[in-house]
């Protein structure tokens, strides 16, 4: 049976560290929430991060094992299929899955955390502490320094398990890194962000329940709908070709050469003052191995696998993280020196494998899903996903709409290239054959 005086400290109180105090503390463990920014129940979150996330079938599986999943649901949006504007004003619809209409949703970040941050402090064994940063840790003896941001004053504190969930520049990972034998590699890609967005007023003009793309080859942006009738706009593109906009000519010729149709959206005066509010935020890549260090601290999220957000998979690949060592514990009666083992050695190849899909599904995004080549393959899928739905799944659908494990949707999606590639040149061997048997006859 599992050992429910155990104590855990976690450091950081985002999407996924709340969501992680909330499955630890129906397990009864004593849990101790550090989190570096002001609590945002009290605060305005300052612009940087995007606002809007993709929850999928991973996070709301997760969602659903706490009891939040309907709570969620309430606040976010459908988005059945991507709405392309393609140039010149030409728009199309690809749906996610055509077969049993499955979609994904839209979700305000800020929302989503407040309602995790509630959800973790309505437990008894829970302690939330904001403006608080870790700055060192024994992870031997299982002890961390952190220091409060408002007094300046450090405490010392102690637990059987310290987890960071502190994001892409983990401080605990930092620790771990000092440690023989851990791997790690991270990747800037040259492209940024920036945000803008579509007042509530302007909202109407655009196709609802759609994640919009406006794919643009080297570039691309979309838009994702909030709950005010307003819509989120990122903007991805080379640094480089950001530095080139520096001014609102220069920013105004550029839209209407590439992006027409948003400036009406957006508005020109509103559009000016987004763009140039705020530099473009860097995108990166993280692997790493292990997660865990002996039986005394584990890293999970983005501090264990950040990723670029193209497939839509970073908050539910966290969440999933969360599913997975809750798992593990119930399997291994809480015995933390098989749990943190296993959780390294079941999330590892797996982490790799979607943060490489993510860096595909840019290009795919930005350059490919205006190809007939893209289109041919994506109804070629659909009919083979509707003749045979348990063994023939799109990629996007398995590791959108299932369980199954992203290194499991890599090699399904190998196999089915290997079939059709061996398909099609069954075929033109056929239709050679015809032609020689024609002409000999």
């Amino acid at each position: 049976m599992c050992d429910n005086n155990k104590s855990v400290i976690i450091i950081g109180g985002g999407l996924v560290g709340a969501l992680c105090a909330c499955f630890l503390a129906k397990r009864g463990y004593h849990i101790e929430v550090y989190e570096v920014r002001e609590d945002l129940r009290k605060c305005k979150l300052q612009r940087g991060r995007s606002i809007n996330l993709a929850l999928s079938h991973r996070g709301r599986r997760a969602l659903r094992t706490v009891g939040l999943e309907e709570e969620v649901l309430k606040h976010a949006i459908p988005m059945k299929g991507r709405l392309l504007h393609n140039l010149p004003h030409e728009l199309s619809s690809v749906p996610y899955d055509e077969q049993t209409n499955q979609c994904i949703y839209s979700v305000s970040r800020n929302l989503l955390n407040e309602v995790l941050l509630t959800a973790a402090e309505e437990y008894d064994n829970v302690t939330l502490t904001f403006s608080c940063k870790l700055v060192d840790a024994n992870l031997k003896e299982g002890s961390c320094v952190i220091q409060n941001l408002k007094t300046n004053e450090t405490i010392k504190a102690k637990a059987d398990l310290i987890i960071g969930a502190d994001g892409a520049y983990s401080k605990l990972r930092s620790q771990m890194q000092k440690l023989p034998l851990f791997q790690y590699s991270q990747t800037y890609i040259e492209h940024g962000y920036l945000e803008l967005s579509i007042s509530s007023k302007n909202g109407h003009m655009m196709i609802p329940n759609h994640l919009h793309i406006w794919p643009r080859g080297e570039f691309m942006m979309i838009a994702l709908p909030n709950k005010d009738g307003s819509w989120t706009v990122t903007l991805f593109m080379a640094l480089t070709r950001f530095k080139m906009l520096t001014g609102r000519e220069e920013l105004l010729k550029f839209f209407e050469s590439t992006f027409p149709d948003a400036i009406e959206l957006i508005g020109e005066e509103d559009l000016v003052e987004q763009f140039f509010s705020s530099p473009p935020s860097h995108l990166i890549s993280i692997k790493c191995y292990p997660y865990h260090f002996e039986n005394r601290a584990l890293i999970i999220g983005d501090a264990a696998h950040a990723m670029v957000p193209f497939y839509g998979q970073g908050m539910n690949c966290g969440f999933q993280d969360c599913t997975l060592l809750d798992q593990l514990i119930s399997q291994f009666d809480g015995n933390f020196d098989y749990v943190l083992q296993e959780f390294s050695e079941r999330r590892k190849d797996d982490a790799f494998a979607i943060c490489d899909l993510a860096m595909y599904n840019y290009k795919e995004m930005r350059d490919l899903v205006t190809k007939p080549s893209f289109r041919l393959r994506k109804a070629l899928d659909n009919v083979l996903y509707s003749l045979f739905p348990k063994y023939w799944i799109p990629l996007y659908n398995s590791v959108s709409f299932s369980e199954i494990r992203y290194t499991e949707c890599l090699k399904n999606r190998e196999m089915q290239n290997w079939m059709i590639t061996l398909s099609l040149i069954f075929l033109m061997l056929m239709g050679l054959s015809i032609i020689v048997i024609s002409s000999w006859k």
